[in-house]
C-alpha cells in the first residue's frame, strides 16, 4: 500500500493532471478537474426527452423535436453533458490529442449522476460504438471503448468489445443534416448474434447529436437479436 502511494505521488509529480476544459495542470493536485472548471460545462438537467435525453425548455412535452418526428429503434438515452464550446473543445483534445486521461473524470461523474438511470435499465452489458479499423490504426484508440472501460466496473456492467463492427469508413458527419447522416451510416454496422442470454445492453459513446450513429447501431442490434437498446453518452446536443 505504501509502495503504491509512493508510486502515484511519483507518478503525479512527472505527469501531472490536466484539467479536461482548460488543458492547464489541475490544482489543488488530486483533483480530476478545476475547481473553476466546473461550471464551463452545462450539466443535463430536468426536464430532458424520454427517448433521447436531450434537455427540453418545457415540462409540457415528453419528446425533443427530432425523436417527435423520428421513431427510434433504441429504448432510450442519457447523457452528462450539454455539447456546448466548453465541451466540444473537450471531447476534440480526447479524440484527436490522445487526451484520454480526460475520460477518467467524465467517466466518474457518469458514474455518480446518471447511476441510477443505468440501472433502471437493468442491462446487462456495455457496447461502444466502434471505429473503422483504419481510423483506429490512425488514432491509436477508440474513445467510445475508453469511455466504457472506465464505466464498466462502476457501474458493474461487462464490456462487448465483439458485437458490434464498423465495416465502412465513412465521411465525417459533422457537415450532414439528419437525413444525410443516417443515409452516410447505412450498411455502416453489423453485429453478431449475441451470446446467450444477452438481451439487453448499453451503447457507449461520447457525443449524441442527431442520433444518427446510435440508431444505426440499434437497428443492427436489434436485427442480430438484442431486446432492449440503450445509450449513455458524455455530450449531448448540436443542430437537428
Amino acid at each position: 500500500m505504501i509502495l503504491k502511494s509512493l508510486t502515484d505521488c511519483a507518478i503525479d509529480a512527472l505527469f501531472p493532471r490536466r484539467c479536461p476544459v482548460c488543458g492547464r495542470i489541475v490544482v489543488p493536485r488530486g483533483r480530476l478537474i478545476c475547481p473553476g472548471c466546473m461550471n464551463r460545462l452545462s450539466w443535463v438537467k430536468q426536464p430532458v426527452c424520454k427517448s433521447c435525453g436531450k434537455e427540453l425548455s418545457v415540462d409540457t412535452v415528453e419528446y425533443c423535436f427530432d425523436c417527435a418526428r423520428r421513431p427510434r429503434s433504441f429504448v432510450y438515452g442519457r447523457a452528462l453533458i450539454n455539447y456546448n464550446e466548453a465541451a466540444s473543445r473537450s471531447m476534440a483534445q480526447i479524440k484527436y490529442n490522445n487526451r484520454r486521461e480526460y475520460l477518467d473524470y467524465y467517466a466518474g461523474e457518469m458514474v455518480r449522476r446518471l447511476g441510477p438511470a443505468v440501472k433502471a435499465m437493468k442491462a446487462q452489458a456495455l457496447v461502444p460504438v466502434p471505429v473503422h479499423p483504419e481510423r483506429l490504426k490512425t488514432r491509436g484508440f477508440n474513445q467510445a471503448e475508453e469511455l466504457a472501460r472506465r464505466l464498466s466496473g462502476g457501474l458493474g456492467l461487462p464490456v462487448e468489445t465483439g458485437l458490434l463492427s464498423r465495416n465502412k469508413n465513412t465521411a465525417p458527419q459533422k457537415d450532414l443534416n439528419p437525413a444525410q447522416r443516417l443515409k452516410n451510416l447505412e450498411e455502416a454496422f453489423s453485429a453478431k448474434c449475441p451470446r446467450t442470454g444477452l438481451t439487453s445492453v448499453i451503447l457507449v459513446d461520447d457525443i449524441y447529436t442527431t442520433g444518427s450513429t446510435v440508431e444505426a447501431c440499434s437497428r443492427v442490434l436489434t436485427r442480430a437479436g438484442v431486446s432492449r437498446v440503450y445509450f449513455l453518452c458524455i455530450c449531448i446536443g448540436g443542430g437537428r
